[in-house]
């Protein structure tokens, strides 16, 4: 049986004329309410700041929960005292930069604040870029029961909106929106979709999410742009709407199509054409930095190279590799753990006593290269070594450097549990204070997903299930010790002199001895150890 239906309302720019929306909210609310709470996309602060105040102070109250996005110029940042999220004032609460906010009703909204990242070597806090499309998107999608989500708030428009529809007049079809909007959009698959920033009202003819007699039927979606607050041409910038939470509803009633329904209008933006054609929309959101996809669910053909095949033979060096496990040049004595497919070994010149590496049996050169069953049999390595840290106070950051290396070496590095909040934030100033960009990816998504297997990387993981990453150009330097030169930094292990490997080689019987007293240590966190 479904849901109470609930009463919403939504506008566009504010850009602080407070007392002119809460009045005609008010009057809507008098007449058609009760409301359960008011949305805001676009521009909400402005440069009338004594308005504002106000309600900050207390003097004034909005009369029902507003929940805004973030702000769209950056100038107006400094009125938002988190950027991850935070109640402003009494009845006034900033969303934050990206997420899902769930009702009690099991309402879903979906939000993205600011506008598309311009300038490709700076984000400014009020950009978004792909990176955000990724984690809003790939945790929703990777769930095989998401259906969609009940509403989106963005403030760009999506690009392409006008495609199978009348053109809002004034706008230009070809350049209007975001196409990142676009692509956002067509995973998330929202019922209602609301957006502002273009100065006008727009409401789009409904659109289906399926394809006619090729997929199973899905629910339509709405756009609407609303204008802004007190605009001259008395454009409509409050929406009211009535909505039943989707996951209350029958299948059969979600998905009953409007009269007036067309195809969708987007189309995926790093996508080929061909590509387009054959996906199921539901399947095909793209995760790759480089413009390539493949969608959960989609298989390679035979002939297509995988990473994945877990039966295919490793690739042979071209020449005496200190880490291939049966290889001459192996330390052996460093070795302090073997698996079916992966092993592991004391880093020579470690940054401290139990500073590890994770490496494959074969010659593959980084983790993208890395068939399923390496991966996971590593992965098991890494979720030993996690449990065996913490339970001597201690958490680990793992990292890869696939550059001027052929054989795949996952370095862990321990460090105390206090500084664990601050790993993140240090490696991030450290690659900005060096002009490299280092990028957050999603928690779910592999890296075979967002970078191809030829190109160098720096990757970064931590315990809390962070991942960044940065990706080499020819153009840019890329110091070699980087990964040990921010661990090794004041804030974090403060022990420079132990940045460079080759400043902190020991001799042969030492190294021994600290491989077996590890290797003791780790006995009860080793899951080969009964083989």
């Amino acid at each position: 049986m479904a849901g109470k239906p609930l009463k919403i309302l939504v506008c566009g720019d504010v850009e602080g004329n407070l007392s002119q929306l809460f009045k005609r909210v008010n009057n809507v609310n008098k007449k058609a309410g009760p409301f359960e709470m008011l949305l805001c996309v676009g521009e909400f602060f402005g440069p009338n700041d004594a308005e504002w105040n106000k309600y900050k102070t207390g003097q004034e109250t909005a009369p029902m929960p507003v929940f805004i996005l973030g702000p769209n110029k950056q100038e107006n940042m400094k009125f938002i005292q988190d950027v991850k999220g935070c109640e402003l004032c009494e009845n006034i609460t900033y969303l934050g930069k990206k997420g899902i906010f769930s009702g009690a009703s099991g309402l879903q909204i979906a939000y993205l604040s600011g506008t598309e990242q311009k300038d490709q070597t700076i984000q400014e806090p009020s950009d978004f870029n792909k990176a955000d499309i990724d984690a809003l998107a790939v945790p929703l999608i990777s769930d095989s029961k998401f259906k969609g989500v009940d509403v989106l708030m963005t403030s760009p428009w999506p690009r392409g909106v006008f495609k199978y529809a009348s053109t809002a007049e004034g706008l230009d079809a070809e350049t209007t929106g975001s196409s990142l909007i676009a692509d956002l959009v067509l995973a998330l698959r929202p019922r209602y979709h609301f957006s502002a920033l273009e100065g006008a009202y727009y409401e789009r003819l409904p659109y289906r999410n399926h394809k006619v007699l090729a997929e199973s039927a899905k629910h339509a979606t709405r756009f609407l742009g609303l204008a802004k607050v007190g605009n001259p041409a008395k454009q409509k910038y409050l929406y009211a709407f009535n909505i039943v939470p989707m996951k209350t509803m029958e299948r059969d009633e979600l998905v009953k199509q409007p009269q007036d329904v067309t195809e969708c209008p987007y189309s995926w933006s790093s996508t080929k054409p061909e590509q387009k054609s054959q996906a199921d929309m539901s399947n095909q959101y793209f995760f790759s930095q480089r413009g390539g996809q493949r969608g959960r669910g989609q298989k390679r053909s035979r002939g297509q190279h995988s990473g994945h095949e877990g039966q295919r033979k490793p690739p042979q060096p071209r020449g005496p590799c200190w880490f291939c496990l049966g290889s001459p040049e192996v330390e052996k004595h460093l070795v302090v753990s073997v698996g079916t497919s992966t092993y592991m070994a004391l880093a020579k010149g470690g940054m401290v006593p139990d500073h590890v590496l994770i490496l494959p049996i074969g010659h593959y050169r980084s983790m993208v290269d890395l068939p399923e069953d390496v991966i996971s049999e590593l992965d098991q390595y890494k979720a030993a070594l996690r449990k065996y840290f913490k339970s001597v106070g201690k958490t680990c950051a793992i990292f890869e450097r696939n550059f001027k290396t052929q054989h795949l070496q996952l370095q862990v590095v321990p460090i105390e549990r206090s500084v664990c909040e601050d790993i993140k934030e240090v490696f991030m100033e450290k690659a900005e204070a060096q002009k490299l960009e280092l990028f957050e990816i999603p928690t779910r998504t592999d890296l075979k997903q967002v970078i191809p297997a030829d190109a160098p990387y720096f990757y970064l993981e931590l315990d809390n299930g962070d991942k960044l990453l940065h990706r080499m150009k020819k153009s840019v330097f890329f110091p070699l010790q980087f990964g040990r030169e921010v661990m090794a930094c004041e804030e974090l292990l403060d022990m420079p002199e132990r940045a460079n490997w080759k400043a902190c080689t020991i001799e042969k019987d030492e190294e021994t001895r600290q491989a077996a007293a590890f290797r003791k240590k780790f006995e009860p966190f080793d899951f080969n150890k009964d083989e």
